[in-house]
C-alpha cells in the first residue's frame, strides 16, 4: 500500500471507528498518542516547540516541553472531535459554543454585503463553522487540494456533512466564486493566519517578520463586505468562539494595514490561548529561509494540513 492510501485509509478508519467506540476510552487514546508524539519529537513537533518559543519567550525549557505536550493535546482533540463529529447532534453542538461578539456579524449581514470571517488554525474551527450554519445560515470556505484525490473528496464530503459549502483553492476562480457569495449577502470563512502560496504580505507577528495571506482584505475591498477577525480555542466545558470588531478596508493601498491588523488580533488570542493553535509548521521568515536558527535549532519544513 502507498503512502498516500495509507493516509487515506487512515483517515476513513477514523470516521468510521472512532465515533463507535466509548467517548472516555477515544479520549485516552488520543492523549495518550498525543504525549507519545510530545516524547518522540520529531520534525513537526520540534516545530511546534520552536514556535510556540515566539508565542510565549519568557518560557524556559521545561515550561515549553509542557506547553509543547499541551498544545499536541489540543491537536489530538482537534481531530478526534472531527472523527465524531458527522454523527453528533449538530444542532446541539452548535447550541454548546460560548460566542461572544456576534453583533459584529448581525451588524454586517444587515448591511446587505455580506461578511469575511478571517480565523487562525486554532481551537476546532469545524465546531465553529457549525455554530455560524445554525446562526446566520450556510457559508462558503476555501480548502487546498490534497493527494489522493480520493482523499480531498473525503475531506470535501465531511466538511459538506456539517453544512458548509466548500470549493478548492484555484486561484483566480475560486476568488470570482466567493465575490458572488459576498454579494450575495452570504458569509466567507477563510483561514488567515499562513500563507502557503509564497505571495503572502509580509506582517509583523509576535516582533517578527512573517507573511499572511492578503485573501480575506481584497475579497473586503472588493465587494465591501465587512472584514471580522475570528478567534476559537478549547473551553474546559467545550468551545469558545470571538467575533472581534470589523477591520476597516477601503483602499488598495489599505490591503497591508488590514492584513497587519488581523495579525495582532490573531496574535493577542493565540497569546491567551497557546497551546490551542496548531501549528506545526515552519511559520516565521526566520525559519523558511535556509540554515535559519531559532532557540539553537534549525528551521524544518513541516508538511501541509487539511484546514
Amino acid at each position: 500500500m502507498s503512502g498516500q492510501r495509507l493516509v487515506e485509509w487512515a483517515y476513513a478508519a477514523g470516521w468510521g471507528i472512532v465515533p463507535k467506540l466509548p467517548r472516555r476510552l477515544v479520549g485516552a487514546v488520543f492523549a495518550g498518542g498525543a504525549d507519545l508524539a510530545a516524547r518522540r519529537g520529531g520534525t513537526g513537533v520540534a516545530q511546534l516547540r520552536r514556535n510556540l518559543a515566539r508565542v510565549v519567550p519568557q518560557a524556559g525549557p521545561v515550561e515549553l516541553d509542557d506547553l509543547t505536550r499541551r498544545a499536541l493535546r489540543s491537536y489530538a482533540r482537534y481531530w478526534q472531535e472531527a472523527f465524531c463529529l458527522p454523527s453528533m447532534d449538530l444542532p446541539q453542538v452548535g447550541r454548546s459554543v460560548d460566542v461572544t461578539g456576534a453583533e459584529y456579524l448581525d451588524a454586517a449581514l444587515a448591511e446587505g454585503n455580506g461578511a469575511v470571517l478571517a480565523l487562525p488554525h486554532t481551537g476546532n474551527w469545524d465546531i465553529a463553522g457549525v455554530w455560524l450554519v445554525g446562526h446566520a445560515g450556510n457559508f462558503t470556505t476555501v480548502v487546498e487540494r490534497l493527494r489522493p484525490e480520493s482523499l480531498y473528496e473525503r475531506f470535501v464530503a465531511y466538511r459538506k456533512s456539517l453544512g458548509f459549502e466548500i470549493i478548492p483553492a484555484d486561484g483566480s476562480a475560486s476568488f470570482r466564486t466567493l465575490l458572488r457569495r459576498l454579494r450575495e449577502n452570504r458569509t466567507v470563512c477563510l483561514v488567515g493566519d499562513r500563507d502557503i502560496t509564497g505571495s503572502g504580505l509580509p506582517v509583523t507577528f509576535f516582533g517578527e517578520p512573517a507573511r499572511f495571506p492578503a485573501g480575506p482584505a481584497r475579497l473586503a475591498l472588493a465587494t465591501g463586505a465587512a472584514l471580522l477577525p475570528v478567534g476559537c480555542w478549547f473551553s474546559d466545558g467545550g468551545w469558545a468562539v470571538r467575533i472581534h470588531p470589523r477591520v476597516r478596508v477601503s483602499s488598495r493601498e489599505e490591503v497591508p494595514a488590514a492584513t497587519q491588523a488581523l495579525a495582532d488580533v490573531f496574535a493577542g488570542d493565540i497569546a491567551a490561548h497557546p497551546t490551542d493553535w496548531h501549528m506545526l509548521q515552519p511559520f516565521w521568515r526566520a525559519d523558511a529561509e535556509p540554515g535559519a536558527e531559532h532557540e539553537g535549532e534549525s528551521g524544518q519544513q513541516g508538511e501541509r494540513r487539511a484546514s
